[in-house]
């Protein structure tokens, strides 16, 4: 009798398995025979997490040993937030973003003192690969620029960095497909240079005392509506005065989150918002998170006040944290 012959499962069923191991499973996968070891490599190199610096050196040594396996990697997070890199790491970081040709997906974190002083956009000097993704807190100069108008099908860009005294003009033909733009350090004029034009439909980004409301402005000049907005307040401005300057600005916005650092509120405060909610006709959700004190009791009252003012309201979130939304005519939350 003729042995029965293995079933063999289809190589998309095995990378499906192969995604829900955790890593720590591997070695022994890649080393059980090459069919597996070809469909564990694609499964283990396709996303490469944030690591410890000991760990993402090997990786990195590893991907730049191996052109077959860099070209795998479609996903890669660096965090040396808590950590100064010597320049061997960044000439290494550089060798290997040169050989990453399919990445999509990039995120690099640097210490606040490369934040400040250092420039790494070089990194990105020859390398061939087409982002949909990027966040990095990287200078924002002139060097970064001329990279951003490579990247034609980038969609999200997180860009942490400070805005210096460089040049960071971009063409007007650069990030055709931008929909959604996160800043954080970045004044008025770079927020214009990369949302003029643009089909942007979700920001978040923060007011500092010296710029006021001007970085507001720059939200206008979006090609499409801004239907997403989040905004963090540092010092200068409460809710009431910053909903009503959205709201004079965005009127088309569906959801709004507001998070005040420093100032406190008052329930009155957060009260009287609702006249200027007013302004938007399809705001669906909202959330103010600010320094201060309520009662389960006074964010129903508030909830109900704005939901009064603004119907399209489905979601609240007021500083306790808790969401709230209606139910047969009353607004609860969550426990």
């Amino acid at each position: 009798m003729s042995a029965r012959p293995r079933a063999v499962f289809p190589v998309e069923i095995l990378e499906l398995i192969f995604s829900d191991l955790d890593i720590e499973d591997f070695p022994s996968i890649i080393a059980a025979n090459h069919q597996f070891n070809c469909i564990a490599s694609r499964c283990l190199y396709r996303c490469i997490p944030e690591m410890k610096p000991r760990r993402t050196i090997g990786c990195m040594k590893t991907l730049e040993a191996n052109k077959d396996i860099a070209t795998l990697v479609r996903t890669l997070r660096i965090n040396y937030g808590v950590h100064r890199p010597i320049g061997n790491f960044f000439r290494l970081l550089h060798r290997v973003l040169v050989k990453t040709t399919s990445l999509r997906h990039f995120s690099i974190e640097l210490s606040q003192h490369d934040n400040h002083y250092t420039r790494t956009a070089w990194l990105f000097q020859g390398c061939r690969f087409s982002l949909r993704s990027l966040t990095t807190s990287m200078i924002c100069d002139t060097t970064l620029a001329r990279f951003l108008e490579t990247q034609h099908e980038i969609f999200e860009l997180c860009l942490r960095g400070f805005q210096t005294t460089s040049h960071f003009d971009i063409s007007p033909s650069a990030l055709p497909a931008l929909t959604t733009f996160r800043a954080v350090h970045v004044g008025a004029p770079i927020l214009t240079e990369i949302i003029t034009g643009r089909p942007v439909e979700a920001v978040s980004l923060s007011l500092f005392p010296e710029d006021g409301f001007t970085p507001l402005d720059a939200l206008r000049h979006s090609r499409t509506p801004i239907k997403r907005l989040t905004v963090m307040s540092l010092e200068f401005s409460g809710p009431e005065q910053l909903i009503a300057e959205v709201s004079s600005r965005l009127p088309q916005l569906e959801a709004l989150h507001i998070v005040i650092l420093a100032l406190s509120y008052s329930n009155q405060i957060l009260l009287n918002s609702s006249q200027h909610l007013r302004r938007f006709p399809e705001l669906r959700y909202l959330t103010v998170m600010a320094p201060g004190s309520t009662t389960t009791q006074d964010e129903e009252k508030i909830a109900s006040s704005w939901h009064k003012a603004c119907p399209t309201l489905k979601t609240i979130i007021l500083p306790k944290g808790k969401v709230w939304f209606e139910r047969d005519g009353k607004w609860t939350c969550w426990d």
